[in-house]
C-alpha cells in the first residue's frame, strides 16, 4: 500500500509538470486507475501534512472533479458499505470542506444567472443555456445530498457535529424564494437529519418544521413529495415531541390527497408518499390524533402501488388493523371484506410489493383465512375486475 501511495504521489507530480506530454500521460494514467483508488488515494494525499501543499492542493482539485462526476455515485455506497471506519477524522472534515465550496459556488452561480436574466442583452439563447446550467446544479445538488444522506446512515446522529458546519446551506435552500430544486433537497437532506437522527433531531426543529409543513401544499410536486416523507419520518422516527406536529399537519396531507388531480402520473409519488405519511401517524405518533375518525378516510385512498418503498408501511399498517380486528377497518358486521379483498387484490396485480416480503406473506395469510369461509369468499371475488381475479389466483395457487 505504502508503495502503491508513493508511485501515486508521483504520478500527482507528474500532473503539476509544465511539460504538455509528461502532463497528458500523467491524466491518461490518472483516469484509468479505479474509481475508488482513486478516492483512496487522493483522500491520503489530502491528509498527509508530509506532502507538499502543491500536492494536497492538486489532491483536493482532484476530489473536486470526481465529486461532480462519477464520485458522487460511487462514494455514497462507499461509506454505507464500509461503515464509520472508512474515513478519518481529518479525510472527513475535508469532505465536508469541499461540500461547503460547492455549495458556496452553488448560490454564487444562482445569483449570476439572476443577474443574466436582468440584463438587457437576454434573450432565448441565453434562457436556453441558463436552463441547462439550472440543470447542472440540480445535478449536483442531488449529488451533494446523496453524499450527506450516506454520511447520515452511517454516523447517525453522531454526524451533528460534523453536520453543523454546513447546515446553513440546506437552510437557506429550504426558504421559499428558493427555486424549487433546492427546495426540495433542502427538505430531503433535513428528512435524513430526522430519519437517522431520531429524537435528537429536536435541536433542528426551528429549521425544518415549517418548510415541512409548507412544503406540503407547494405547486411543485417534488417538493411535496420530499415534504411529505418528512412528515411520515417525523411521526415514525421524531419522537412523542412531535405528536402535535404530527396533528397538525394532517389536514395538509389530506387536502394533497384529495386534490382532483392528485393520481395523476406526475402527482402520484407526492400524493403516495402523503398517503405513507398519514399512515405512519396513525400507527407511530398518534397521541393527539382521533384514529378512527380518520381510519375511514385513509382506507379510501387505498390501495397504492407506484411508490415500492412506502407500499409495505402503508399494507403492513392495513394488516396490523385486520388482524387485531378493527371495528372501524372491518366495518359493522366485516360488512368491508370486498372492498379489503379488492384493495389487496389490486396491489398485487399492480406489483406495489413483492410476494416475498414479510409484509406481503400477512396479506396473502389474511386472503387465505377469509377463503376458508367459502361461499363468503367467493361472493368478494365475484365483485372484483378481471385482473385481480387473476392476480388472487395466481397468489392462492402457488
Amino acid at each position: 500500500m505504502a508503495a502503491d501511495q508513493e508511485t501515486f504521489q508521483q504520478l500527482l507530480t507528474s500532473l503539476l509538470s509544465t511539460d504538455n506530454d509528461v502532463r497528458s500521460q500523467a491524466e491518461k494514467t490518472f483516469n484509468e486507475l479505479p474509481l475508488d483508488t482513486r478516492v483512496l488515494y487522493l483522500l491520503n494525499t489530502v491528509q498527509n501534512v508530509a506532502q507538499s501543499e502543491e500536492a494536497r492542493q492538486m489532491a483536493s482539485i482532484l476530489l473536486r472533479r470526481l465529486f461532480s462526476s462519477d464520485f458522487g455515485d460511487f462514494f455514497p455506497k462507499c461509506i454505507e458499505t464500509l461503515g464509520k471506519g472508512c474515513m478519518t477524522e481529518d479525510s472527513l472534515k475535508e469532505l465536508l470542506r469541499i461540500v461547503d465550496a460547492i455549495l458556496k459556488q452553488h448560490f454564487e452561480r444562482a445569483v449570476e444567472r439572476l443577474d443574466k436574466r436582468k440584463d438587457e442583452d437576454y434573450d432565448e439563447v441565453v434562457e436556453e443555456q441558463l436552463e441547462d446550467e439550472d440543470n447542472d446544479d440540480n445535478y449536483t445538488l442531488g449529488k451533494v445530498a446523496d453524499i450527506i444522506h450516506a454520511l447520515f446512515v452511517t454516523y447517525k446522529e453522531d454526524f451533528y457535529s460534523y453536520f453543523d458546519h454546513i447546515m446553513g446551506h440546506f437552510v437557506k435552500m429550504m426558504e421559499p424564494d428558493q427555486p424549487w430544486s433546492d427546495r426540495q433537497w433542502g427538505l430531503c437532506v433535513f428528512d435524513d437529519v430526522i430519519e437517522f437522527g431520531g429524537p435528537s433531531c429536536i435541536k433542528y426543529q426551528q429549521y425544518f418544521l415549517r418548510p415541512i409543513a409548507e412544503g406540503v401544499s407547494d405547486k411543485n410536486a417534488a417538493v411535496r413529495q420530499a415534504a411529505a416523507y418528512g412528515c411520515g419520518t417525523l411521526a415514525m422516527n421524531g419522537g412523542p415531541a412531535f405528536a402535535g406536529t404530527c396533528a397538525e399537519v394532517l389536514p395538509r396531507l389530506a387536502e394533497m390527497i384529495n386534490d382532483p388531480e392528485s393520481r395523476l402520473e406526475e402527482n402520484i409519488n407526492s400524493t403516495e408518499n402523503a398517503i405513507s405519511a398519514v399512515t405512519k401517524i396513525l400507527q407511530h405518533n398518534s397521541a393527539s390524533v382521533n384514529v378512527d375518525e380518520i381510519l375511514p378516510h385513509w382506507l379510501s385512498w387505498l390501495p397504492v402501488w407506484e411508490d415500492r418503498d412506502e407500499a409495505p408501511h402503508v399494507y403492513g399498517y392495513l394488516c396490523s388493523l385486520i388482524e387485531t380486528n378493527n371495528t372501524v377497518v372491518l366495518g359493522p358486521n366485516s360488512s368491508n371484506i370486498p372492498r379489503l379483498i379488492a384493495i389487496i387484490a389490486e396491489s398485487f396485480h399492480r406489483g406495489a410489493i413483492c410476494q416475498k416480503h414479510p409484509v406481503a406473506q400477512r396479506m396473502i395469510s389474511i386472503i387465505r383465512q377469509i377463503q376458508s369461509s367459502g361461499e363468503i369468499f367467493q361472493l368478494c371475488v365475484n365483485q372484483l375486475t378481471a385482473e385481480q381475479q387473476v392476480a388472487l389466483s395466481e397468489l392462492l395457487n402457488e
